[in-house]
């Protein structure tokens, strides 16, 4: 939830928080636990927690839904929406981590849309060279991570699990839909 003002908040950062946390007040995983679901699901081996948690996190994801999923996944990423001039686009595309094909994989038409991720400690100097104006319902998505953006590589490229959850954190219902649908499958996937 952002607060634009004394007392204000913006409304589309208020509905965006009630479409992840369902009015639970279930805590967030860790950054790095948050990672290992999304491997775990998209068939990786997270090798940076220790096999006693993995094997805590698998009996986790066996028991939850999607929602619940998006819920305890959100700390993966710290996520900001900015406006941008459409001449932006293809300078961040080039910096930025995401799947191209992700969305059309899940049965959606591309957009105009930037949605990727970063290093944390590069959205300050990305904010500031692109001229980026935080904007909560803008068209460009920042999500800063903490985690070794290699791996972040290697999930989007290893399946549609890492843009479900974004798309599940949408405010556009058929993007919502398609997300929670693609995650509910590969949590399946993972109870066989």
């Amino acid at each position: 939830m952002r607060q634009v003002a004394r007392g204000l908040v913006d409304a589309a950062s208020v509905d965006r928080l009630e479409l992840v946390r369902h009015g639970s007040s279930t805590r967030a995983w860790s950054e790095a636990t948050a990672w290992a679901a999304v491997a775990l699901l998209s068939g990786v081996t997270p090798d940076w927690l220790g096999p006693s948690q993995r094997s805590r996190l698998k009996g986790r994801l066996r028991q939850m839904d999607a929602a619940a999923l998006v819920e305890r996944a959100r700390g993966r990423a710290s996520v900001t929406r900015y406006g941008a001039h459409d001449s932006t686009s293809n300078r961040l595309l080039g910096i930025l981590v995401y799947a191209p094909d992700a969305s059309r994989n899940l049965g959606l038409t591309a957009s105009s849309a930037i949605d990727g991720y970063l290093d944390a400690s590069d959205l300050a100097g990305v904010v500031s060279r692109h001229g980026l104006e935080r904007d909560d319902a803008g068209r460009v998505t920042l999500r800063a991570t903490g985690m070794d953006l290699d791996t972040v590589r290697q999930l989007a490229g290893a399946g549609v699990v890492l843009t479900a959850l974004d798309l599940a954190e949408s405010l556009d219902a058929r993007e919502r839909r398609a997300g929670l649908g693609a995650l509910d499958q590969a949590l399946e996937e993972q109870r066989g």
